[in-house]
């Protein structure tokens, strides 16, 4: 039987969706079969997936609530499939902060769910000022002035190491 992994996204600016893509090459040059969807548009059932992937950024502190609420609507198809979860957020920028049991926002996150995929991982994201509304970039600025960000910048930037979402996707296979 052909592994079938399933990718289930929530992306405010597009980085979650741009890895989960890059992913999606992976595990398809690797030879399986994948199935990418956005969170709002997923009408399958996650038991004929092979594996399952849930990938999340994370606005303000938070990952979208429909991304708690999908977990707590399939938990049980979730458990009984090979899962994993990625995070995707700026703090993970830094180092002692880009690991799963380091990252804060994937902490809260499990903390406050029963489910346990069997792989998680946190990618640090994208900081593009010039795509924010006036009042997300105020914002962001801020929060990046108080965690020692850059604060000044006419290009984006994008944090996310390619080379650790390769060795996500080598993982996810294994599974």
């Amino acid at each position: 039987m052909e592994k079938t992994v399933g990718i289930l996204y929530s992306s405010v600016d597009g980085q979650t969706l741009k890895i989960c893509k890059e992913i999606v090459t992976h595990i398809e040059n690797a030879g399986f079969k994948t199935e990418l969807f956005d969170i709002n548009d997923f009408k399958s059932s996650i038991s004929k997936y092979s594996i399952f992937v849930i990938g999340a950024s994370i606005r303000y502190g938070k990952h979208n609530k429909k991304v708690t609420e999908f977990i707590e609507t399939h938990k049980n198809e979730l458990e009984n499939t090979n899962s994993a979860f990625f995070s995707v957020n700026l703090v993970a920028r830094k180092p002692e902060k880009s690991h799963y049991n380091t990252n804060p926002y994937v902490i809260k996150f499990f903390n406050a769910t029963t489910w346990q995929p069997k792989l998680i991982d946190v990618f640090a994201g994208r900081l593009d000022y010039q795509s924010y509304s006036f009042v997300d970039r105020m914002l962001i600025k801020m929060i990046m002035k108080m965690t020692n960000g850059p604060t000044k910048t006419n290009q984006p930037i994008e944090f996310t190491d390619w080379n650790r979402v390769k060795a996500f996707s080598q993982k996810i296979l294994t599974t």
